[in-house]
């Protein structure tokens, strides 16, 4: 179904359908009108030689110079060169194909002054599948993610590289083999294309869809390792959360709930302790947080995703042009570092109850280290080591770098974001954080192996999809094809969809 954007309305399930499953697009007929509109104001501001920023100014620390006729027409070629100026390895396509999204939302305000064939080229290089080759590093985040989205804009010149079906071409075969027209850059058109954080925001939309999905896959884990470990089950009940009132607790709870329902640890016929450990009571209340903390952050990138984030901005209705910092990507870097660090929690929460599952002293019986010859064989010994080595590593990563400003441009620009770096990082937050997940699933499925009772329904249909990439340990083998097959199963979100078809959704 074809995804109209119209300025308002775009949430990160369309962004991902967009983005990772090649949805088409359309500029709503409203929007085409608001940006002639807006192009019409710009046009007649240009010929009364009205001063407008980056459009016949000089930008940055060159605010202040002076175009005159002949530059302004070649300024934004200029512009789009020297800030095509990142480095690295390319930008994976579905993180460029959102942020050209993101941006052709913007311009539908009809506040951004570009021409709409900028806007309904990027339209069609979306639906054609023509990606430009954008380096992933280089951004400050203000103004917005200028690096990056120039060398997106080089095609919009028939200039740099793009991705088509798989190859990698120059920017105007690409565009030659699409069929799509090379619209060229006049005033103004090349900074609309650029000045906001446009990627960053992209990128952090796919990462709140799959960090909503991870944490739903954490509450499965974590269901499994509770009974494999006997726990008692009050702290699930979610009478105790409503009490203190923390939404995502109160979701967690009975997501936690649902998935034991059917299991014997919920008769009282099995002995349990009377308070189990905080690894295990905990967490309705340390999942809830990530799930609050993920849940803000998303309503801060859907916001961003549907404002006009550009420079200078157009207002047609009075008749006005307001130079300010909308490009600024500290709304979404903050609560974006927040929710890296709540997967990061989250799987130190669940790196702490794999360490129950194989410590002899706290498993409750279970072998040691879910062996079948302790001593002869080491089990899992090794799979904490491997899940430790990524904590760490987590730790590392989920230092916040919204506060890492460093002043560009001549002290002009004296307090950027720092938003990209945050979203190149919470990718690897959530890569590892697969990592981790995948083997507490591999140590609770051989642990419940172990026991003699029937588990939750969720649990058990759990156990049985690991089961289908994973063979239970019977003697010692190497490890490192369960872990990478186990990672690669958390991050396919198959263990969640075959639960719920089991048990209906989780919240």
């Amino acid at each position: 179904m074809t995804i109209t954007l119209d300025g308002s309305g775009l949430t990160v399930e369309k962004l991902v359908a967009i983005a990772r499953f090649n949805e088409k697009v359309e500029l709503a007929p409203a929007a085409l009108e608001r940006i002639k509109v807006c192009r019409a104001m710009l046009e007649q501001k240009l010929a009364n030689k009205e001063i407008m920023y980056g459009t016949n100014t000089g930008i940055g620390e060159f605010s202040e110079t002076m175009l005159n006729d002949e530059q302004v027409k070649e300024f934004q070629k200029y512009l789009i060169y020297n800030h095509a100026a990142g480095i690295g390895d390319p930008a994976p396509i579905e993180h460029v194909r959102a942020a050209l999204a993101g941006r052709i939302n913007v311009h539908a305000h009809g506040n951004s002054g570009c021409r709409p064939e900028i806007t309904l080229t990027l339209i069609e290089m979306l639906n054609k599948g023509v990606t430009p080759v954008v380096c992933q590093k280089g951004s400050v985040g203000a103004s917005g993610d200028l690096a990056p989205m120039a060398q997106a804009a080089l095609l919009l010149m028939g200039e740099g590289e793009a991705f088509l079906n798989g190859e990698q071409l120059p920017g105007h075969e690409a565009m030659r083999r699409a069929g799509i027209p090379i619209p060229g850059l006049h005033a103004r058109d090349g900074l609309a294309a650029i000045n906001g954080s446009n990627l960053l925001t992209a990128m952090s939309a796919l990462h709140i869809y799959d960090m909503e999905r991870f944490l739903k896959q954490a509450e499965i884990a974590a269901a499994m390792s509770i009974e494999a470990l006997l726990g008692n089950m009050k702290p699930y009940n979610s009478k105790l959360h409503e009490l203190r009132g923390f939404k995502g607790a109160i979701t967690s709870a009975k997501n936690i709930a649902k998935l034991v329902e059917g299991s014997d640890l919920t008769t009282g016929k099995m002995k349990t302790k009377v308070q189990d450990a905080y690894s295990m009571r905990s967490t309705p209340q340390v999942i809830g947080t990530a799930r609050d903390a993920v849940a803000y952050a998303r309503t801060q990138v859907e916001i961003e995703l549907n404002g006009v984030g550009d420079n200078p901005i157009f207002i047609p209705e009075d008749n006005l042009t307001l130079t300010g910092a909308n490009f600024q990507g500290s709304p979404v870097a903050l609560p974006m570092d927040m929710a890296g660090i709540a997967i990061t929690m989250t799987c130190v929460l669940s790196e702490r109850r794999l360490n129950r599952l194989t410590n002899p002293a706290l498993s409750q019986g279970l072998p040691d280290f879910l062996a079948h010859q302790p001593g002869f064989y080491s089990g899992l010994m090794l799979s904490q080591y491997t899940a430790d080595h990524l904590i760490v590593e987590q730790r590392i990563l989920s230092t916040p770098a919204s506060i890492q400003s460093i002043p560009a441009a001549a002290d002009q620009e004296d307090f950027v974001s720092m938003g990209m770096n945050t979203a190149l990082k919470n990718g690897q937050i959530i890569d590892n954080a697969y990592g981790i997940l995948g083997i507490e699933f591999m140590a609770a499925a051989q642990a419940l192996d172990f026991r003699e009772f029937t588990p939750g329904k969720g649990s058990l249909k759990a156990r049985e999809v690991i089961r289908r990439h994973v063979d239970h340990l019977e003697v010692d083998r190497p490890l490192y094809n369960d872990h990478n097959k186990m990672k690669a199963l958390v991050k396919s979100c198959e263990i969640l969809e075959e639960v719920e078809k089991a048990i209906g959704s989780l919240g």
